[in-house]
C-alpha cells in the first residue's frame, strides 16, 4: 500500500513554491506505528531553513494581502475540492503514518474539506463593524487587518485536521504561513501543500519546514517577522512558548489537552452512555486533546455501567487501522507506550482497581507495532493522579458521586478544561451542567468528542490561553482590528473635546 500512495523516498522542505533540500542535510525515518515499517524520510531542518522560509513568506504576504479577500477565497475553494476527489488516498495514507482506524482518517480528512469550504466563505464576509460617530460630519468603523506572517505548529494526532484549522483561516485573511508539522505525521503536510500548489496559492504563501521542535519549533518563536505563532501540543511547550513569545510581544494562540469527562447521572440511557464512552475514550486509541479519560458516574448506576463497559470493551478489535474491522489502532510510538505504561503503575500504586486491560499487546498480529489494550480502572478517586493527568492512551477512570453537584465539582478539579460530557433525561440537569462545567466544549448526552468546524475549539485553564480554534473565531488569531475614523467636517475635531 504504502509503495503505491507514496512515491517519494526523501521530502523535502516547501519554501517559496519549490521542494527544496534541508541546509542540515539531515533525516529521520517516519515509521508506520501499526507494524514499525519505514515509510519515508523527512528532513530534520535548521534554523537557516525556517529563515529562507520567513523571508519568503514576508515578501509573498505583502502580495497576497493586497488580493480582494473573495480571490484569496476561490484558492481554498479548489484545495477543497481536490482534497474531495483524493479523500481515500489522503485517508488512506493518514492511517498509515498516524495509525488510526480508517474511518476516523476518513473523518479527519473530511473536516480539512469542510474547513476549506468554510473559510472560504469568510473571504466574502470578513466582517468589521460600522458605528455611529459621536461627532457631526464623522464616520466611524473597525475592520479585520492581516498580521503578515504567521507560524503554525501542528501535532501529530490529527496531522491534517488540526493544520486546516489554522492554516486556511491565516490564508484567506491574507497572511503567509510559515508551518512546522510533526515529524512523526510529514505525510499530510507534503500532500497539503502539493495541493495548495495545485490549488494556484501564490509562492511563498504557504511555506512548510520540517524538523523537530527544538530546533524548527523554537526558530519560528526567535523570528522577529513571524508575528503570531498558533500551537497545538503539550502543555509543557506551550508554556515554554507562551513566555518566549511574551517577552517578543508576539501574538500566541495556545490548545494544550485535556483531562476530558462523561458524566453519567442515574437517569441516563446507559447504552447510549456506554456507546459514547467508548468512541470517546478508545477511538484513536485515547490520543485526543478531547478523548474522555474519565467517567464520573452516579453510584447507584456504577455497577451496571461498569458491567456494559466490561462487555462492550471485550468487543474492541485492535490492529492495524488500514483493516475496515478494526476499531482501535496502535499507540503512536514507543515514547507513547511508555508513558502509558507508567501510568498504568501509578494507578496501581494509588490503589484504583485494574478491571482490564494494562498491559502493551505484543504477541502474534500485535508483535510488531505499538499496541496497548483498552484499559479500564474503578474505585478511582478525583485526587489521583490518573484522575489529574494526561495520560494520551486508551486508559479509562471510573468515579463514583451521589448527586450532579459533586459530579461537576470533580469534573472542574482538574487542570484543563476542554471537553466534558453529561448523560441524563433530566433537562432541568441539562441546563445546569451546561452552565457550570468549566470547559469549553459540552457535549449533552453523546462523548466528549466529536467538535465541528464551525464552532470555535479550545478550552479553559491549563487547555489554553483563550484563543480558538475553528469557526469564526479562529479569524481573530489571525487578524488584528484596525480602528477607522472618517472625518468629513472639513476642520479639526477633537473627540471627547468638541462633543456638544
Amino acid at each position: 500500500m504504502g509503495d503505491k500512495l507514496i512515491k517519494e523516498e526523501k521530502f523535502k522542505n516547501f519554501i517559496n513554491g519549490k521542494w527544496t533540500e534541508p541546509t542540515s542535510g539531515q533525516y529521520t525515518d517516519v515509521i508506520n506505528p501499526a507494524n514499525l515499517e519505514t515509510l519515508v524520510q523527512v528532513p530534520l531542518s535548521s534554523i537557516r531553513d525556517v529563515e529562507i522560509a520567513t523571508q519568503a513568506a514576508k515578501i509573498a504576504q505583502k502580495k497576497w494581502a493586497l488580493v480582494p479577500a473573495p480571490q484569496r477565497a476561490e484558492v481554498l475553494y479548489r484545495v477543497g475540492l481536490i482534497m474531495k476527489e483524493r479523500k481515500e488516498s489522503l485517508s488512506q495514507l493518514l492511517t498509515m503514518e498516524n495509525g488510526k482506524v480508517i474511518e476516523e482518517a476518513r473523518g479527519e480528512v473530511q473536516e480539512g474539506i469542510d474547513m476549506a469550504f468554510y473559510m472560504a466563505g469568510e473571504g466574502r464576509r470578513l466582517f468589521g463593524q460600522t458605528t455611529p460617530s459621536e461627532l457631526k460630519d464623522k464616520f466611524a468603523m473597525s475592520v479585520r487587518a492581516p498580521v503578515g506572517v504567521v507560524g503554525i505548529i501542528t501535532p501529530w494526532n490529527f496531522p491534517i485536521a488540526i493544520a486546516t484549522w489554522k492554516s486556511f483561516p491565516a490564508v484567506v485573511a491574507g497572511n503567509a504561513v510559515v508551518w512546522k508539522p510533526a515529524t512523526e505525521t510529514p505525510i499530510m503536510a507534503f500532500e497539503l501543500a502539493k495541493i495548495f500548489e495545485e490549488a494556484g496559492l501564490p509562492k511563498g504563501v504557504m511555506n512548510v519546514v520540517f524538523g523537530a521542535g527544538s530546533t524548527v519549533g523554537e526558530a519560528m518563536i526567535e523570528q522577529e517577522d513571524i508575528r503570531v505563532i498558533s500551537f497545538t501540543g503539550s502543555n509543557e511547550v506551550g508554556r515554554n512558548i507562551a513566555g518566549k513569545c511574551g517577552q517578543r510581544l508576539k501574538k500566541v494562540s495556545l490548545e494544550m489537552g485535556g483531562k476530558n469527562a462523561v458524566i453519567v447521572m442515574d437517569d441516563a440511557d446507559l447504552s447510549l452512555a456506554v456507546e459514547g464512552i467508548l468512541w470517546s475514550a478508545y477511538g484513536t486509541s485515547g490520543q485526543r486533546c478531547t478523548a474522555c479519560s474519565r467517567v464520573i458516574v452516579h453510584e447507584s448506576v456504577k455497577e451496571q455501567l461498569e458491567g456494559r463497559l466490561l462487555n462492550e470493551i471485550a468487543k474492541l478489535t485492535i490492529g492495524n487501522g488500514l483493516d475496515e474491522s478494526i476499531k482501535v489502532g496502535p499507540i503512536i510510538n514507543q515514547d507513547g507506550l511508555d508513558k502509558i505504561k507508567r501510568y498504568i503503575q501509578v494507578g496501581k500504586q494509588e490503589g484504583a482497581k485494574l478491571l482490564t486491560g494494562g498491559y502493551v499487546m505484543e504477541n502474534g498480529e500485535h508483535a510488531r507495532g505499538h499496541y496497548f489494550a483498552p484499559t479500564l480502572f474503578t474505585d478511582v478517586t478525583s485526587d489521583m493522579r490518573i484522575a489529574q493527568e494526561e495520560i494520551f492512551g486508551p486508559v479509562v477512570s471510573l468515579l463514583s458521586v451521589s448527586s450532579l453537584d459533586e459530579a461537576i465539582e470533580i469534573n472542574n478539579s482538574v487542570e484543563y478544561g476542554l471537553s466534558s460530557s453529561i448523560f441524563t433525561r433530566d433537562v432541568n440537569q441539562v441546563f445546569a451542567a451546561q452552565r457550570d462545567l468549566d470547559t469549553g466544549i459540552v457535549y449533552v448526552n453523546a462523548g466528549t468528542t466529536g467538535a465541528e468546524i464551525h464552532l470555535p475549539f479550545g478550552g479553559t485553564k491549563g487547555t489554553g490561553n483563550g484563543h480558538r480554534d475553528s469557526g469564526v473565531a479562529a479569524l481573530d488569531v489571525f487578524t488584528e482590528w484596525k480602528a477607522i475614523y472618517v472625518d468629513f467636517s472639513g476642520k479639526l475635531q477633537r473627540a471627547q473635546i468638541d462633543v456638544e
